[in-house]
Formats: C-alpha cells, sequence, structure tokens
C-alpha cells in the first residue's frame, strides 16, 4: 500500500490559511463570498493532479471524479467535505502552530494572553504523547473541520493518481460551502457528483465512524419589550432581558450540552443580543430520538406561549426551523459502507469506534437525498473554538484509510 502520504499536512496548513468562515441567516450560497477562494483552489488543484470532470459551480461546490480502471462492476463512491469553518469563533488570519514530539505537558498556545492547551483540561491529549501536534496561537479556530477532511481527500486523490497500478472504482470528490450554517447539501448535486454510496469525512479523533445524528432544529426567540425611565416604570416597563432569562428558566436545566452526552438532547442558548426594548435569543434544539426532538420544539413554543398569556400577546414570537434529521433510517440499509469503513481502519491499526455523531454533516441531507453517507473521522479535536487542535499522525493515518475504504470496494464480495 501508499506510504506518500505526508503532503496531507502542507496541504492543511494551506487550507486553513485561507479564511472562509461561513455566516448564519443568510439568502445566498455561499453565506460568505470568500468561501469561493478556496473553493476556486480545489478546483485547480484537482485539476492538476489530473482528477476528471472538474467543475465548480456559481454557488462554491466543487465536484470531480477518478475514473475506474477495473472492468469488474464496482459501485461508485464518493468522498465528501466542507471548505467553511464555523462563526462560533474568530475564523480569519489563523496562525497555526506545529508542537513536534508532544511531551504531555501544558501547551502554550500565547505568550500575550497565558493561553494554555493543558490535558488537566483535555486529557485526550495524552492519547497523543510523542506525536506532532497542530494548533491554533488561541486567537482563533483551527479549521480541523474541516479543512482536516479536505486535506485527507485530496491527498488520497493525488496518491491514486500517482499509483496507477492500484485498482480501484469510479471515484467521486465533492467540496460544500455552508456545512456549518446548516446548508451545505441545499444546492449539492446528487446526480451529477455520479456516486452510488458516499462518506463524509467530518468526524472527530481517528477511529470514529458514524451513522447516527441528531435531529436538528434552530430557534429565534424574539422578545418585545417596552422601555420607560426607570424611576417611574412601576407598573409599566417590561423588560424584555428578564423575560428572556424566564424563558430559559422554563427549560429543562440539565438538558444543556455541558451536561449531556451519547444519545442525550438539548436546548443550546447560542447567542442572546438585546436591551430592555427587545431582545433576540438563538437556540439549537438537538436529539437524536424524533419523538424527544419533537417534543423539545413543543416544549419551546409553550414556553413561548405561557409568557405571551402572562405579559401580552405578541411579546413573544418563536421561529423555530427545522435544519437536518437523524440518517439512521436512511443507513441501516447500508450498513456494509459501516462494515468497510470498519475494516479500513483496522488494516491501518486504528480501532473503529461507532459512535453518534453528536452534530451533523452533509451526509445526513444526502442520506435523505438519496445518497447513503455516513461520517467518517478527519482527526481533529474542539472544534468550533480556540483550543481546536488536530494530531498530524492522524491525518496521515486517515489518509491511508480512505485509500483502504477504496481498496475494499474492489476486494468486497
Amino acid at each position: 500500500m501508499i506510504n506518500n502520504i505526508t503532503g496531507v499536512t502542507e496541504r492543511f496548513l494551506r487550507y486553513v490559511s485561507v479564511d472562509t468562515q461561513s455566516l448564519d441567516e443568510q439568502e445566498q450560497i455561499p453565506s460568505t463570498e470568500k468561501q469561493l477562494k478556496l473553493a476556486a483552489i480545489l478546483k485547480e488543484e484537482l485539476e492538476d493532479m489530473g482528477v476528471s470532470g472538474v467543475r465548480m459551480d456559481e454557488h462554491g461546490y466543487v465536484y470531480g471524479y477518478i475514473p475506474a480502471n477495473t472492468d469488474k462492476k464496482i459501485p461508485a463512491v464518493g468522498f465528501i467535505s466542507h471548505i467553511d469553518t464555523a462563526p462560533a469563533a474568530p475564523g480569519a488570519n489563523i496562525k497555526a502552530k506545529i508542537v513536534k514530539n508532544y511531551d504531555g505537558k501544558a501547551i502554550l498556545l500565547n505568550e500575550q494572553t497565558g493561553q494554555t492547551l493543558d490535558p488537566v483540561q483535555y486529557p485526550e491529549l495524552l492519547d497523543y504523547v510523542g506525536q506532532d501536534l497542530i494548533t491554533t496561537d488561541g486567537t482563533t479556530l483551527l479549521g480541523a473541520d474541516d479543512k482536516a477532511g479536505v486535506a485527507e481527500i485530496m491527498t488520497m486523490a493525488a496518491c491514486i493518481l500517482e499509483h496507477p497500478e492500484l485498482v480501484h472504482g469510479k471515484i467521486c470528490i465533492a467540496f460544500t460551502p455552508d456545512e456549518e450554517v446548516g446548508r451545505g447539501a441545499d444546492l449539492f448535486d446528487v446526480e451529477g457528483f455520479g456516486a452510488d454510496v458516499a462518506y463524509t469525512v467530518d468526524g472527530g479523533a481517528l477511529g470514529e465512524i458514524e451513522y447516527e445524528n441528531f435531529n436538528a432544529a434552530g430557534a429565534k426567540i424574539t422578545i418585545h419589550g417596552v422601555s420607560i425611565h426607570p424611576g417611574s416604570a412601576r407598573g409599566a416597563m417590561k423588560n424584555s432581558l428578564l423575560i428572556g432569562m424566564e424563558l430559559q428558566s422554563l427549560l429543562p436545566v440539565y438538558a444543556n450540552p455541558v451536561c449531556t452526552d451519547g444519545y442525550e438532547g438539548f436546548f443550546h442558548l447560542d447567542e442572546m443580543k438585546g436591551d430592555v426594548e427587545e431582545t433576540v435569543m438563538k437556540y439549537i434544539i438537538r436529539d437524536h430520538d424524533r419523538a424527544k426532538f419533537e417534543e423539545k420544539k413543543a416544549l419551546m413554543k409553550e414556553a413561548a406561549a405561557y409568557l405571551n398569556r402572562k405579559y401580552g400577546e405578541g411579546t413573544v414570537d418563536a421561529m423555530i426551523t427545522d435544519s437536518y434529521y437523524n440518517m439512521k433510517e436512511k443507513m441501516e440499509p447500508h450498513m456494509e459502507l459501516i462494515e468497510i469503513a470498519s475494516k479500513a481502519l483496522k488494516l491501518v491499526g486504528a480501532e473503529p469506534k461507532i459512535c453518534p455523531i453528536r452534530g451533523g454533516t452533509d451526509g445526513a441531507r444526502l442520506s435523505f437525498m438519496g445518497l447513503p453517507c455516513p461520517n467518517l473521522c478527519a482527526g481533529g479535536h474542539n472544534f468550533h473554538g480556540r483550543y481546536e487542535y488536530v494530531p498530524v499522525q492522524s491525518m496521515e493515518k486517515i489518509t491511508e484509510m480512505l485509500l483502504r475504504v477504496v481498496e475494499q470496494f474492489v476486494t468486497a464480495k
């Protein structure tokens, strides 16, 4: 098997240097024009390495394929990653740092602020003693979600094209915008992509395979208050900030991300802005179980209705919008995809860990669009924040795993 996979780090560092942060509540796709810059870079790189049918549409979706080099009837397999980074933390001017031969101690990210990446807070760091870690400088996120996946797919494609002796079926490649704001699959050309089955490479630590994800919705709560001078406010002021706090108090205390894991769902207050006259609260609502998901949405609506009864109709507007659903029901007829990925991981010396996604991927939406698409690890940790990092050796192993997945489709009976 190919060992020429070290180029994944160089690619990753180039890709994270391009700001591709997406933006919520935008009508257009991509939500930010800057995503098109990386899309154009990837298009050019795919063309230069000899990928066939490379195209980029006006929305920043990039597609290409490597034709089969065998007459054996093999399903066309796709690999997909997203190019945008999350709006949850600063994403411009990323200054990635490489920590060689990690010693198991706290890593100083930024001398000015004293920020550290500490195994006391993030004990999984100790799994990577002796490896090389790529971290932030403490001022931005890193973008391993999902530029690690992008780099791994690109390196896999380059390896296959550099080694024509490797027998393979048709390999389809795609990169999407706006996954982080829930719209990555909105304009995905499933038919034109040309794959029979696919994988997103958008997961976490080496070994993870995921085919269950949250059912997801977003809630925008707008609270209308009445501002009056506090000296004469008795019986007349309606403080929207306090009503917002009251709404939060009506939700279950422990249905909160900090108190949940595994299959447990939550309400997450992601943003709150306002003053006495108007407050806007933005929640995400998540649960793996569809019935519990519907119950959570109903509870949010009832909380708003209760406050309207208490403070007057029109005080609280609750707009709840579904984002995506659990792909488990669409994946269960295609469990061979999980078996292939598990075997590929074992072949590169990694232990498969099948676990539910506490989030979502483009693959969830694509599975409902007729393209079965579980999620594979990309290697990173602490996504969407300043303490994000990715081990170099994990990216290399995952690149090798993708090659093994391609191989397994050839040898599968």
